[in-house]
Protein backbone atom coordinates (compact mmCIF):
# COMPACT_ATOMS: atom_id res chain seq x y z
CA UNK A 1 0.00 0.00 0.00
CA UNK A 2 2.06 2.91 -1.59
CA UNK A 3 1.17 6.04 -0.55
CA UNK A 4 1.95 9.90 -0.79
CA UNK A 5 2.49 11.49 2.63
CA UNK A 6 3.17 15.20 3.03
CA UNK A 7 5.46 15.48 6.07
CA UNK A 8 5.05 19.05 7.93
CA UNK A 9 8.07 19.35 10.14
CA UNK A 10 10.29 22.01 11.60
CA UNK A 11 12.75 20.27 12.73
CA UNK A 12 15.10 19.50 9.75
CA UNK A 13 16.46 16.03 11.21
CA UNK A 14 13.35 14.63 12.21
CA UNK A 15 11.59 15.71 8.91
CA UNK A 16 14.31 14.06 7.33
CA UNK A 17 14.17 10.56 9.93
CA UNK A 18 10.58 10.45 8.90
CA UNK A 19 11.22 10.87 4.78
CA UNK A 20 13.43 8.14 5.41
CA UNK A 21 10.95 5.61 7.27
CA UNK A 22 7.94 6.31 4.69
CA UNK A 23 10.67 5.81 1.71
CA UNK A 24 11.93 2.46 3.07
CA UNK A 25 8.53 1.83 3.36
CA UNK A 26 7.48 2.08 -0.52
CA UNK A 27 6.00 5.71 0.24
CA UNK A 28 6.36 9.04 -1.47
CA UNK A 29 7.23 12.04 0.76
CA UNK A 30 6.95 15.76 1.02
CA UNK A 31 9.04 17.56 3.43
CA UNK A 32 7.63 21.06 4.57
CA UNK A 33 8.58 23.21 7.20
CA UNK A 34 5.78 25.71 7.90
CA UNK A 35 2.50 25.91 8.12
CA UNK A 36 1.91 28.12 5.63
CA UNK A 37 3.80 25.42 2.89
CA UNK A 38 1.73 22.87 4.92
CA UNK A 39 -1.59 24.33 3.71
CA UNK A 40 -0.42 24.83 0.16
CA UNK A 41 1.10 21.70 -0.30
CA UNK A 42 -2.24 19.97 1.00
CA UNK A 43 -4.16 21.92 -1.56
CA UNK A 44 -1.61 21.73 -4.25
CA UNK A 45 -0.85 17.53 -4.16
CA UNK A 46 -3.91 16.13 -2.24
CA UNK A 47 -1.95 14.04 -0.30
CA UNK A 48 -3.01 10.89 1.21
CA UNK A 49 -1.69 11.41 4.64
CA UNK A 50 -0.37 14.46 6.05
CA UNK A 51 2.23 14.10 9.58
CA UNK A 52 1.97 17.16 11.20
CA UNK A 53 4.22 18.95 14.10
CA UNK A 54 2.36 21.29 16.64
CA UNK A 55 4.96 23.69 16.68
CA UNK A 56 5.49 25.26 13.62
CA UNK A 57 6.98 28.60 12.06
CA UNK A 58 4.55 31.30 10.53
CA UNK A 59 1.21 28.99 11.02
CA UNK A 60 0.80 26.22 13.68
CA UNK A 61 -0.07 22.98 13.54
CA UNK A 62 -3.49 23.24 15.00
CA UNK A 63 -4.18 26.17 12.73
CA UNK A 64 -3.45 24.40 9.91
CA UNK A 65 -5.50 21.24 10.72
CA UNK A 66 -8.29 23.48 11.69
CA UNK A 67 -8.29 25.36 7.93
CA UNK A 68 -7.35 21.76 6.08
CA UNK A 69 -10.78 20.39 8.15
CA UNK A 70 -12.72 23.42 6.93
CA UNK A 71 -11.94 22.23 3.46
CA UNK A 72 -11.99 18.53 3.67
CA UNK A 73 -13.03 15.82 5.62
CA UNK A 74 -11.21 12.97 4.03
CA UNK A 75 -7.71 13.68 4.60
CA UNK A 76 -6.25 11.24 7.37
CA UNK A 77 -3.93 13.72 9.93
CA UNK A 78 -1.50 12.36 12.69
CA UNK A 79 -0.37 15.20 14.76
CA UNK A 80 3.13 15.31 16.11
CA UNK A 81 3.81 16.96 19.67
CA UNK A 82 5.85 18.18 22.60
CA UNK A 83 2.89 18.72 24.27
CA UNK A 84 1.80 15.70 26.51
CA UNK A 85 -1.38 16.75 28.02
CA UNK A 86 -4.44 15.27 27.80
CA UNK A 87 -5.90 18.61 27.06
CA UNK A 88 -3.48 18.86 23.95
CA UNK A 89 -4.74 15.96 22.61
CA UNK A 90 -8.25 16.36 22.89
CA UNK A 91 -8.09 19.87 21.39
CA UNK A 92 -6.42 18.13 18.55
CA UNK A 93 -8.95 15.92 18.88
CA UNK A 94 -11.66 18.43 18.46
CA UNK A 95 -9.88 20.22 15.38
CA UNK A 96 -10.23 17.02 13.26
CA UNK A 97 -6.63 15.29 14.11
CA UNK A 98 -7.18 10.97 13.44
CA UNK A 99 -4.19 10.36 15.78
CA UNK A 100 -1.44 12.07 18.15
CA UNK A 101 1.64 10.91 18.94
CA UNK A 102 3.93 13.00 21.74
CA UNK A 103 7.89 13.83 21.62
CA UNK A 104 10.18 11.79 21.82
CA UNK A 105 8.47 8.79 19.91
CA UNK A 106 9.87 5.70 18.29
CA UNK A 107 9.79 6.01 14.46
CA UNK A 108 8.65 2.33 14.67
CA UNK A 109 5.97 2.69 16.08
CA UNK A 110 4.87 6.25 14.34
CA UNK A 111 5.42 4.14 10.68
CA UNK A 112 2.80 1.88 12.52
CA UNK A 113 0.58 4.53 13.39
CA UNK A 114 0.66 5.47 9.84
CA UNK A 115 0.26 2.08 8.52
CA UNK A 116 -3.19 2.19 10.51
CA UNK A 117 -4.23 5.16 9.19
CA UNK A 118 -3.75 4.51 5.52
CA UNK A 119 -5.90 1.19 6.20
CA UNK A 120 -8.26 3.08 7.88
CA UNK A 121 -8.68 5.92 4.99
CA UNK A 122 -8.62 3.49 2.30
CA UNK A 123 -10.93 4.27 -0.38
CA UNK A 124 -12.48 0.92 -1.84
CA UNK A 125 -15.26 1.25 -3.44
CA UNK A 126 -13.70 2.23 -7.21
CA UNK A 127 -11.86 -1.10 -6.67
CA UNK A 128 -14.75 -3.26 -6.38
CA UNK A 129 -16.88 -3.75 -9.51
CA UNK A 130 -21.03 -3.07 -9.02
CA UNK A 131 -21.45 -6.75 -9.76
CA UNK A 132 -19.58 -7.85 -7.01
CA UNK A 133 -20.92 -5.45 -4.15
CA UNK A 134 -22.96 -6.27 -1.22
CA UNK A 135 -26.69 -5.97 -2.54
CA UNK A 136 -27.04 -3.53 0.04
CA UNK A 137 -24.14 -2.88 2.43
CA UNK A 138 -25.25 0.45 4.16
CA UNK A 139 -25.64 0.85 7.66
CA UNK A 140 -29.21 2.85 8.69
CA UNK A 141 -30.77 3.74 11.55
CA UNK A 142 -34.00 6.18 11.57
CA UNK A 143 -33.02 8.99 8.69
CA UNK A 144 -29.29 8.03 9.05
CA UNK A 145 -26.99 6.05 6.48
CA UNK A 146 -23.51 5.06 6.65
CA UNK A 147 -22.24 3.65 3.91
CA UNK A 148 -18.55 1.66 4.90
CA UNK A 149 -17.99 0.84 1.15
CA UNK A 150 -18.41 4.15 0.00
CA UNK A 151 -17.41 5.91 3.02
CA UNK A 152 -20.04 8.08 3.05
CA UNK A 153 -23.04 9.44 5.42
CA UNK A 154 -26.12 10.46 4.66
CA UNK A 155 -28.64 11.73 6.96
CA UNK A 156 -32.43 12.97 5.66
CA UNK A 157 -30.46 12.92 1.77
CA UNK A 158 -28.10 15.40 3.01
CA UNK A 159 -24.41 14.00 2.88
CA UNK A 160 -22.32 14.85 5.98
CA UNK A 161 -18.65 15.08 6.07
CA UNK A 162 -16.80 12.95 8.47
CA UNK A 163 -13.59 12.81 9.62
CA UNK A 164 -11.95 9.29 9.29
CA UNK A 165 -12.25 9.10 13.04
CA UNK A 166 -15.65 10.29 13.37
CA UNK A 167 -16.24 7.88 10.48
CA UNK A 168 -15.39 5.07 12.39
CA UNK A 169 -17.03 5.72 15.45
CA UNK A 170 -20.11 6.48 13.68
CA UNK A 171 -20.28 3.17 11.48
CA UNK A 172 -19.49 0.88 14.55
CA UNK A 173 -22.93 2.44 16.45
CA UNK A 174 -25.04 2.15 13.24
CA UNK A 175 -24.00 -1.32 12.75
CA UNK A 176 -25.57 -1.86 15.80
CA UNK A 177 -28.44 0.77 16.62
CA UNK A 178 -29.88 0.95 20.18
CA UNK A 179 -26.93 -0.86 21.61
CA UNK A 180 -25.09 0.63 24.66
CA UNK A 181 -21.30 0.87 24.26
CA UNK A 182 -19.06 2.09 26.86
CA UNK A 183 -16.03 4.31 25.46
CA UNK A 184 -14.42 1.96 26.35
CA UNK A 185 -15.59 -0.79 23.55
CA UNK A 186 -15.58 2.54 21.28
CA UNK A 187 -12.36 2.35 21.32
CA UNK A 188 -11.22 -0.64 21.04
CA UNK A 189 -12.93 -1.30 17.68
CA UNK A 190 -11.98 2.08 16.45
CA UNK A 191 -8.52 1.94 17.67
CA UNK A 192 -7.44 -1.36 19.09
CA UNK A 193 -6.76 -2.40 21.93
CA UNK A 194 -3.10 -1.90 22.02
CA UNK A 195 -3.49 2.04 20.98
CA UNK A 196 -2.75 4.04 24.50
CA UNK A 197 -5.66 6.85 23.71
CA UNK A 198 -7.96 8.66 26.46
CA UNK A 199 -11.18 7.27 25.91
CA UNK A 200 -11.91 11.00 26.28
CA UNK A 201 -11.22 10.98 23.17
CA UNK A 202 -14.65 9.40 22.28
CA UNK A 203 -16.39 12.37 23.90
CA UNK A 204 -14.54 14.51 21.09
CA UNK A 205 -15.93 12.66 18.47
CA UNK A 206 -19.14 11.66 19.66
CA UNK A 207 -19.51 15.78 20.30
CA UNK A 208 -18.52 16.76 16.98
CA UNK A 209 -21.00 14.34 15.48
CA UNK A 210 -23.72 15.74 16.86
CA UNK A 211 -22.58 19.29 16.26
CA UNK A 212 -23.34 17.41 12.68
CA UNK A 213 -26.22 15.53 12.82
CA UNK A 214 -28.44 16.60 15.35
CA UNK A 215 -30.93 19.50 14.99
CA UNK A 216 -29.46 20.88 18.86
CA UNK A 217 -26.57 19.17 19.69
CA UNK A 218 -27.11 20.08 23.39
CA UNK A 219 -30.62 18.11 23.01
CA UNK A 220 -29.46 15.02 20.83
CA UNK A 221 -32.37 12.71 19.51
CA UNK A 222 -29.57 10.23 17.68
CA UNK A 223 -26.81 9.78 19.28
CA UNK A 224 -27.65 9.44 23.16
CA UNK A 225 -25.52 9.31 26.12
CA UNK A 226 -26.68 6.44 28.84
CA UNK A 227 -24.96 8.33 31.78
CA UNK A 228 -23.23 6.22 33.74
CA UNK A 229 -22.20 3.52 30.45
CA UNK A 230 -21.94 5.21 27.54
CA UNK A 231 -23.20 6.07 24.42
CA UNK A 232 -25.97 4.34 21.71
CA UNK A 233 -27.52 5.16 18.92
CA UNK A 234 -31.26 5.71 18.41
CA UNK A 235 -33.06 3.90 16.18
CA UNK A 236 -36.19 4.53 14.32
CA UNK A 237 -38.92 7.18 15.16
CA UNK A 238 -36.53 9.65 17.59
CA UNK A 239 -33.36 9.18 15.08
CA UNK A 240 -36.21 10.96 12.28
CA UNK A 241 -36.30 14.01 13.98
CA UNK A 242 -32.75 14.72 13.34
CA UNK A 243 -32.02 17.66 11.01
Amino acid sequence: MCAHVLVAEDDVRQATVIRRYLEREGHTALVVHDGRAAIDEARRRRPDLLVLDVMMPVVDGLDVCRVLRGESSGLPVLMLTARATEEDLLLGLDLGADDYMTKPYSPRELMARIRTLLRRSRRTAAAVPDDRRPTDPVLRAGALSVDPVRHTVHLGGRQVECTPGEFEVLAVMAAEPERVFTRRQLLTRTRGSDRFITERSIDVHILNLRKKLEADPKQPVLLLTVFGVGYKMADGPEGHRAH
